[in-house]
């Protein structure tokens, strides 16, 4: 980022945080039970990685209207997180400590994501 503006997707605060959970989520699905690497386990990598990648892609098609609308897939796929990340707490394979620090990682990215989705679209108005 040079002189405060976003010169590539990378500078994104939002895309920053959102690879930090994606990298969370492989470390704590390490411990997970050996009959879940097709189950829950690749579930919550794949919901947890098709965050920053439709950031990622939102931003590369340099389009206002697509980006806000990969946002919202990624704000989707963080939805499908949660709920992956719920349900292995339930079951018993995620530790309560480890969800709830992933739930807030979750609702702060949700946060960032709903923001950055009002301003591409405020702005998109404005053009």
């Amino acid at each position: 980022m040079t002189n405060g503006k976003i010169s590539s997707y990378r500078d994104l605060k939002v895309w920053q945080f959102a690879i930090e959970l994606s990298v969370v989520c492989y470390e704590v699905t390490r411990t997970f039970p050996r009959e879940e690497i097709y189950g829950m386990t690749s579930q919550i990598r794949r919901s947890s990685v098709s965050v920053a990648a439709n950031i990622a892609e939102g931003y590369g098609r340099e389009n206002r209207g697509s980006f806000a609308q990969f946002l919202k897939i990624a704000q989707g796929s963080l939805k499908e997180l949660e709920t992956h990340l719920i349900i292995a707490g339930r079951i018993g394979v995620l530790q309560a400590s480890a969800l709830d620090e992933l739930l807030d990682q979750c609702d702060e990215i949700g946060k960032m994501l709903g923001s950055l989705i009002r301003s591409v679209q405020h702005r998109k108005a404005d053009e």
